[in-house]
């Protein structure tokens, strides 16, 4: 079977295309079916180029796109034998395409059979449930920093953006890790001096300047990572998780308060009480006091429009 490309476009545009619109006019529902079957392809397609964008097989999506433009455009100018080579290299497509696109095919099907379907539609966690994983990250992080006694400072912000401290650090914007976040602070490493900020649930930044704390009744033998973070927890309203180098032991600035030598379990308590629970129960909140507001005024509205009614009948 050989793919013409060189069509005559008139007979497929009456054909095909004023055959349809006419079927339309006869059949409106017609109209819903095909919006809805466009939809899907149009879906199915982005779904597609989500999955081998950043692969191998892009680049070759790109030379096929040219073979096909250039197969169109040799039956537009009736170039007969470059037409016939490029259709009879068009034939073999589809077996190409099929061992081409072999790994992406088999993931995508893996993912169908699996309960991953979720996020091979593009659909991820809500926002809540990552956040708390990215807590788990850096509770595991600080954990294994405080083990070998490396010197840490991670920043995480919330309501109040620091911008101008993620300005002063080296832009990373990577996914919250425990390896990354450990590797970073490793000695002698050129990212390990400074801090790390965790924006919008990514590493914004490391190597980040923050302000000191200089007030008088802040203990003496508190070091300059521990001023630090009271001074940007003070600044603003970030929670600041320090590893001492000299003790190895883990604290938490909050409010400009620091919350000295903290397990392991009570670190992840206090970080996902300030951070996932106090947060996203105020959003929740604010949400609903948003519907009953629009209800209340649906509710006056209509009141207001049987009043009128009820003075009209009179």
């Amino acid at each position: 079977m050989v793919i013409d490309l060189g069509m005559n476009w008139e007979n497929f545009y009456k054909d095909n295309i004023v055959a349809y619109i006419k079927s339309l006019q006869s059949n409106p529902f017609e109209l819903v079916t095909l919006i809805l079957d466009l939809a899907i392809v149009c879906f199915l397609v982005y779904c597609f180029f989500k999955i081998v964008k950043g692969s191998r097989a892009w680049q070759l999506i790109k030379g096929i796109a040219l073979l096909i433009i250039a197969t169109w455009v040799s039956g537009l100018l009736n170039l007969k034998i470059l037409n016939w080579i490029l259709t009879g290299i068009m034939n073999l497509g589809v077996i190409a395409i099929i061992v081409i696109f072999q790994p992406e095919l088999r993931r995508a099907l893996e993912q169908l059979g699996t309960n991953k379907l979720a996020k091979f539609f593009g659909i991820d966690k809500d926002l809540a449930t990552k956040t708390k994983e990215d807590i788990y990250k850096i509770v595991i992080a600080a954990t294994e920093l405080a083990k070998t006694k490396t010197g840490a400072l991670i920043v995480i912000e919330r309501d109040i953006k620091i911008q101008d401290i993620i300005a002063t650090g080296i832009p990373m914007d990577a996914d919250v890790s425990p390896q990354l976040l450990v590797n970073i602070f490793e000695p002698k490493t050129p990212l390990h001096d400074g801090a790390v900020v965790i924006s919008g649930n990514k590493i914004a930044a490391a190597a980040c300047v923050l302000p000191l704390a200089d007030d008088k009744d802040i203990a003496k033998e508190l070091g300059t990572r521990h001023r630090a973070a009271i001074g940007i927890s003070k600044e603003s309203d970030s929670i600041v998780v320090v590893v001492s180098e000299e003790t190895g032991k883990i604290s938490v600035a909050k409010d400009g308060t620091l919350i000295a030598d903290v397990r392991e379990d009570v670190l992840k308590k206090i970080l996902i009480s300030n951070v996932v629970t106090k947060r996203f129960a105020i959003e929740k909140n604010e949400r609903k006091s948003k519907l009953k507001e629009l209800r209340e005024k649906l509710k006056k509205q209509k009141e207001n429009s049987k009043g009128e009614k009820n003075e009209e009948n009179k």
